[in-house]
């Protein structure tokens, strides 16, 4: 029999970032007892990462923005394979989201005329994004947290789960430990929401942090959840790239939206050497007068560097495999060029950019109102994840609720810059909501003793191991393989090699032997944590080699174009009665006529 602590709340929130926290404070407001677990300490979440904005059709810059021109800007995105329900819902919801915020405080960068400003972004039709310089992220996260800590909701940090509970179908509980000390916790709970952020720990290069490990993809999947879109895996543009120490951390697109070029290593402004043919471009090729503009909208006039973020990270590599990158295997992202025009831009850039300067003098000895800085893509942020209800966020196991960016269906084929913070306060909120209403209408079901015997039991095998090899070298070849196989551009045959090596990777995984004891012992975590990421590696191999085109973040090399067959259907991923991970193809949900039309009116 497992030693454990048992906790008991109607609505447990796994994860502590901006959903997990938006789900607490809503499910806390409706009357229920509710828990929130975070893997690590609170105001550490990638939510914090986020720095551009959060978009909300507000208005404030530009009054002919709208809810409907984000449902379009989102749609066309996310190459039309987003759930039309949850894009009108989020684009409709987005700004009274803002405002609440700023009601708890938050503090957000002003107009003359003292209203949230907003700026431009990639993919954005009219600036959109608030913001708070370029930390609104840890904004976000500070406003809720303050807000949060008064509504008698319980955080138990620096807690993993390990497996979530099932009983007669449905979700009663998670299992998992206390990270200090190795204890393990039982939590007895009416309704679950994951909020667990991303998989980029399934990668070499991101900006995610060390708790990014498809934690909440991989319980959902194995409690009997639906996975969709896990082909479409976002590589942001911009990372650095050096020093080594730092690879993979995010430079925002703020500094593009801010008035950043991209230039190669001959100081030639690449991006428009592939303008998409819904675009038209002036002919112009230097930083003052250059931009290219929707066909048959001169007004919406943006530059080529905040093309969606799929287009600009494939030109980035372009040119680097063709020999015009930077030293150290990137390109240059130049801000310092507007102090040409504006006489006091080192102050200005130090206003609007505050962390980015920050980040690069102290991490790399660069100045970027002097100089230019190094950057390269690096994994940034998965569309694909628990498939939900788009009013609700339950996903198909009852009482089992997904929000932020563990769940699928708003982004489609890639996600627009600043619809990361405003999805996790529309179906965060939403979340958390409907999590309390369903735990309202439920009675407490059984814990099955003998399913936790046995999750504690598996835990345990890799210390029962000796001689056997160390988890970190398996997570550094899975790692490593993913990459260079499933990364920015695929194709069928290095994929096959992928799936190949995750299975050889799943039996040194299953034989790992750690040391010491569970107390303070980062070892016997990674030990834990290779289940997850082979579990969203294998999902994302698997779906990206079933679609056979290229579309938003999914490029492949030996299928470039799209294929109209494929805007039909999203692909899921389920887990068969034999164990084996399935994918198979469903029809895009129906859309409204009224939100066909506002497609074909933004066209």
């Amino acid at each position: 029999m497992a030693e454990y602590q048992t906790f008991e709340q109607d609505v447990l929130i796994v994860g502590a970032g901006g959903a997990g926290l938006r789900a607490a404070i809503e499910a806390s407001a409706a009357g229920v007892s509710v828990g929130v677990v975070s893997k690590s300490l609170l105001g550490k979440a990638h939510t914090v990462m986020a720095e551009g904005g959060v978009a909300a059709a507000m208005g404030n810059v530009d009054d002919r923005d709208n809810w409907r021109v984000h449902f379009a800007d989102t749609m066309r995105g996310g190459q039309y394979l987003n759930n039309p329900r949850m894009a009108e819902v989020h684009a409709k919801e987005s700004p009274d989201r803002v405002r609440e915020l700023e009601a708890w405080g938050a503090l957000f960068d002003r107009t003359k005329d003292g209203r949230i400003l907003q700026r431009n972004f990639g993919g954005h039709k009219y600036p959109r994004l608030a913001h708070v310089g370029d930390r609104t992220g840890l904004e976000m996260i500070r406003t809720l947290q303050d807000h949060g800590i008064h509504q008698g909701i319980a955080f138990h940090m620096e807690c993993t789960m390990i497996a979530l509970l099932t009983n007669g179908g449905r979700v009663v509980g998670a299992f998992g430990y206390d990270r200090e000390r190795g204890r393990y916790k039982l939590f007895r709970a009416k309704a679950v929401v994951l909020a667990t952020g991303g998989i980029g720990r399934a990668y070499k290069i991101t900006s995610n942090s060390w708790e990014y490990s498809g934690d909440g993809h991989s319980l959902a999947y194995h409690a009997g959840a639906t996975l969709m879109d896990m082909e479409f895996v976002q590589f942001h543009p911009t990372g650095m790239i050096w020093p080594p120490s730092v690879r993979g951390i995010l430079v925002t697109e703020g500094v593009r939206g801010e008035g950043g070029i991209l230039v190669n290593n001959q100081g030639r402004r690449f991006m428009f050497d592939d303008i998409p043919a819904n675009y038209k471009t002036s002919t112009a090729d230097n930083p003052e007068e250059g931009w290219c503009y929707t066909q048959g909208d001169k007004e919406s006039r943006r530059p080529p560097e905040l093309l969606t973020r799929d287009h600009v990270a494939r030109c980035i590599v372009r040119e680097v495999k063709e020999g015009r990158g930077s030293p150290h295997g990137g390109v240059f992202l130049d801000i310092a060029w507007i102090k040409e025009k504006l006489p006091n831009a080192a102050e200005h850039i130090k206003k609007k950019l505050p962390s980015m300067y920050h980040q690069f003098k102290q991490l790399g000895d660069i100045d970027i109102t002097k100089e230019p800085m190094e950057i390269g893509p690096t994994t940034h942020y998965m569309m694909g994840g628990v498939r939900v209800d788009g009013d609700t966020q339950m996903s198909d196991v009852p009482g089992l609720f997904a929000a932020g960016e563990c769940g699928a269906g708003l982004h489609g084929a890639n996600r627009l810059g600043g619809n990361s913070l405003s999805d996790l306060l529309v179906f965060g909120k939403r979340a958390g909501e409907f999590a309390a209403k369903f735990a309202k209408q439920q009675r407490a079901a059984e814990i099955d003793s003998e399913q936790v015997n046995e999750v504690s039991r598996q835990s345990l095998e890799s210390f029962e191991r000796s001689g056997g090899e160390g988890p970190y070298q398996v997570q550094y070849d899975l790692q490593d393989m993913m990459q260079d196989k499933v990364g920015i551009v695929r194709v069928q045959q290095e994929m096959e090699q992928a799936l190949e090596g995750i299975q050889k990777l799943r039996k040194r995984a299953a034989n790992v032997s750690v040391v010491g004891n569970r107390e303070y012992n980062p070892g016997w975590h990674t030990a834990l944590d290779l289940n997850h990421l082979l579990t969203v590696s294998e999902a994302i191999t698997r779906a990206a080699m079933e679609r056979k085109e290229s579309r938003g973040a999914h490029f492949r090399d030996d299928y470039p174009d799209k294929d109209p067959a494929s805007a039909t259907f999203n692909l899921v991923v389920r887990k068969g009665n034999d164990g084996e991970m399935q994918v198979s193809r469903e029809p895009l949900p129906k859309m409204k006529d009224e939100l066909k039309r506002i497609i074909e009116e933004m066209k």
